[in-house]
């Protein structure tokens, strides 16, 4: 009896790491003196090129366990892509080998309500981990998107 309960015990030791879940991150930022938050999964690499591994036109969902999702009290203009106050879920999607796009997904029925084109470029310094930031100046605001040594980002203005 004291075998199995060392063997399960050791077999729950082991796995246990294959089960936990990835840590949740928030960026939060106040753009046209209104509140605008991302909630999302933050995998690490753990050694792997996950971004170089994304097949194009399949969407991501920006992070780990949980969907990716944004609240805003403003309405966001990204260039062209109009985005009314409101609750989303974010993805993106691999366009070519060096293009990703934001998708805004209705958060009800997971409808497209906007594809915004995502700015490419090489981290200064590598991210382990999947980092979403937000930061707001009036009522202009930036999105940034980093892992490994990818960031992909965007700007916003807010009413």
């Amino acid at each position: 009896m004291m075998k199995r309960i060392a063997f399960a015990v050791a077999v729950l030791a082991f796995a246990a790491p294959s089960f936990a879940q990835s840590d949740r991150g928030e960026a939060k930022a106040t753009v046209a003196g209104k509140a605008v938050s991302i909630d999302y999964g933050r995998p690490s690499l753990k050694g792997r090129d996950m971004l170089g591994q994304a097949q194009v036109g399949q969407a991501w969902r920006m992070g780990a366990n949980a969907a990716t999702t944004l609240k805003t009290d403003a309405d966001l203009t990204f260039g062209a892509a109009n985005v009314a106050k409101g609750e989303y879920v974010l993805t993106a999607t691999k366009v070519d080998a060096q293009q990703w796009q934001l998708n805004v997904l209705s958060a009800a029925d997971r409808s497209k309500v906007a594809d915004v084109p995502l700015a490419t470029e090489k981290a200064a310094q590598p991210a382990e981990q999947f980092t979403i930031d937000l930061t707001g100046s009036g009522n202009k605001g930036d999105l940034k998107l980093t892992w490994g040594t990818t960031v992909m980002r965007t700007s916003f203005t807010a009413k």
